[in-house]
């Protein structure tokens, strides 16, 4: 028989990574040392009671929770509430206990809008180990294996030491803790709040090696032992403890303060992704003048910026000499969503004309508005924007007549008394004046990359990708998270309702943090109109599965299926010189795969033609300045770009 491979261990330093991080033992034992009296029953009481206006009198989401999950968030805060008021204050349970109790409660609804925020000492820290683990399939005889993902160690913290050579990038990960390493990572997404085995196994293995403690529980041990295959074929074990560090009051992502009134964010997701900014340092490609290679037949030039936390892109060039424009787009949170949307039409023009990849793998949402504003540069069509509706409750019917941003659901939750509706009507929140204010400016073919990680915002940038007919969604994991919903935190639900002695929010005890999922999306497609987004998410029509070429190479094999599914559409292209002079427009137009053209001035038709080759200009009387839109249909009648023009 075989002889079993020989083990070894080494205790990696435990202060390596980060400057001022600290073993996560160290974090516990103060919390335990000093949380006698910290969090008096009344508190507690506080604490509940706030978390079940919200969930009770706000929740959006609460009817398909209910029949989706099988869950009574209500009823067992009800029961947690009654156990505390039988119980005598100095024998209550562990503050620990109690946060897990009722953070417990808000990870039954599968919804990372609806969280539950720990207190100080958690409140600004993150635990992490200096590593990090990432899924991929193997090739066996030039297929995928798709029945058997593998894992391995992706990247290493800055200033991590192991203390020995075999553990680097591209060892193969096979155990935690003594648990195949897929079991733990299921383990582990079942503490989490994704809402469909998809979204659970994505955030399963985004959170193992980082924890933001303001919305998830500290990890139940000291360290981890992990077992791993290295680069020459050895079994080892590494044991690593948990680390700790400050990210900022504000690098957390938290927001408790308050949240936009148009966010549609996962935080824990977004605090993931700014850990990782500070722990593994990506570098930001400078600009390059000429394509280089990056392997398997792939050239890229990379493109310069102004945004490069929110924005990479690049000019990719096949080994057959296609070139097509990429874009990964990391976060629509966007602290000036004009400069946003300016900075993609920038992006976007900058780029090859015959396909567009549009990556926004990982992208844990933001403002509603960037998301929704971008779409109307891929398409000849009018964007719809998503619908927002409000469970009917007393509550809402309240808030809607003192909020004036509220105003416009009023109505409707009125007449919902009489006419026993769930929900008020939908209404927009992004304008769809600005949703359609500059037009189509990409003729190319577009795909869009999703994975299960792609949540709030992300998920209605996809649903509306889909809905409006815009190109191929490709996704790496089978479904979006399925997050559907405008957040609200509890403090921006506490102004609304303004300084009232009788407002049913009061304050939180200690600096705990709650949100609820207060506006529900709908979207508007022909086939999904009035389809909820929680929970069903986008599903894409093509799959990719992630190799280790993409993990250790940039995403060769990625790119690559994008750019094979681009390359089997056509492109079209239309431009046009506007001349105006005396009363005399004349256009020349510069068309690729249109059949006809219809021109339409200062918003009325003017002409219809059918292009020939070589095309020519055209002249058209008209009696003031103004605006000129062209557009473009291709053999088979259907419209395929629109070009708007100021004269």
């Amino acid at each position: 028989m075989p002889r079993e491979p020989k083990y070894w261990r080494y205790e990696a330093h435990p202060d390596s990574a980060v400057n001022g991080s600290k073993a996560l033992s160290a974090l516990m034992n103060q919390f335990r040392k000093n949380e006698k009296g910290k969090l008096s029953k009344e508190d507690r009481l506080t604490i509940v009671d706030q978390a079940l206006v919200l969930l009770e009198r706000n929740y959006a989401h609460l009817p398909l929770k209910r029949a989706m999950h099988a869950v009574e968030p209500i009823q067992r805060l009800r029961l947690v509430r009654s156990r505390i008021e039988a119980t005598e204050e100095e024998k209550l349970p562990s503050e620990m206990l109690f946060h897990q109790d009722v953070q417990r409660v808000f990870t039954s609804n599968r919804d990372f809008h609806t969280s539950y925020g720990l207190p100080v000492p958690f409140k600004h820290k993150t635990a992490y180990l200096p590593f990090l683990i990432e899924e991929y399939f193997e090739k066996v005889s030039g297929r995928i294996n798709e029945d058997e993902p593998k894992f391995l160690v992706s990247k290493l913290a800055k200033g991590f030491d192991p203390n020995h050579p075999t553990f680097k990038p591209g060892v193969e990960v096979l155990y935690w803790n003594g648990v195949p390493i897929i079991r733990a990572i299921e383990i582990n997404g079942e503490a989490q709040a994704g809402s469909n085995l998809d979204a659970r196994f994505a955030n399963g293995l985004d959170s193992l090696t980082i924890r933001p403690l303001h919305s998830s529980l500290p990890p139940d041990e000291e360290w981890v032992v992990l077992t791993y295959r290295s680069l020459d074929g050895r079994r080892l074990d590494l044991k690593q403890n948990w680390l700790v560090f400050t990210q900022g009051r504000d690098g957390g992502s938290a927001r408790e303060t308050l949240f936009g009134r148009e966010l549609g964010i996962d935080i824990k997701k977004d605090a993931v992704n700014k850990a990782r900014k500070i722990l593994f340092v990506p570098i930001v490609p400078k600009p390059t003048k000429e394509c280089e290679p990056i392997g398997n037949g792939i050239s890229r030039k990379i493109l310069g910026t102004r945004l490069s936390d929110l924005f990479r892109a690049w000019e990719i060039e096949t080994r057959r000499g296609r070139r097509f424009g990429y874009i990964r787009i990391f976060s629509f949170d966007a602290d000036d969503v004009d400069q946003f949307v300016r900075e993609f039409h920038r992006l976007v023009k900058a780029l090859p004309p015959d396909g567009l990849i549009i990556d926004v793998r990982n992208n844990g949402g933001g403002e509603i508005n960037a998301g929704e504003r971008l779409l109307q540069f891929l398409t000849p069509h009018r964007i719809k924007p998503e619908l927002f509706e409000l469970i009917n409750t007393p509550l809402n019917l309240e808030m809607s007549g003192r909020d004036p941003e509220l105003s416009k659901w009023k109505q409707s939750l009125q007449e919902a008394v009489e006419t026993g509706a769930a929900y008020s009507h939908g209404f927009p929140l992004t304008d769809e004046e600005s949703c359609n204010n500059i037009g189509q400016i990409y003729f190319g073919p577009v795909v869009l990359i999703t994975d299960a990680l792609c949540y709030s915002t992300t998920d209605m940038f996809a649903a509306g990708f889909e809905d409006n007919g815009i190109g191929t969604i490709l996704g790496v994991g089978g479904n979006t998270g399925a997050g559907g919903a405008n957040v609200w935190s509890h403090k921006s639900l506490r102004l609304s309702m303004g300084n009232r002695p009788d407002s049913p929010y009061k304050p939180l005890p200690r600096g705990v943090g709650m949100s609820v999922a207060f506006r529900r999306s709908i979207r508007v497609g022909e086939e999904t109109g009035g389809r909820p987004l929680e929970d069903l998410g986008v599903v894409p029509k093509s799959r990719h599965f992630i190799t280790k070429d993409d993990l250790l190479n940039g995403n060769r094999d990625l790119i690559m299926e994008a750019a094979r599914i681009l390359a089997s559409k056509r492109s079209h292209g239309l431009e046009a010189t506007v001349k105006y002079r005396d009363g005399l427009l004349t256009i020349t137009p510069k068309t690729e795969n249109i059949s006809r053209l219809d021109v339409y001035i200062n918003g009325r038709p003017r002409r219809s033609f059918d292009v020939r080759r070589p095309e020519r200009p055209f002249r058209v009387n008209v009696s003031r300045r103004g605006s000129v839109i062209l557009k473009g249909f291709d053999g088979a009648g259907r419209l395929v770009a629109v070009l708007r023009e100021k004269f």
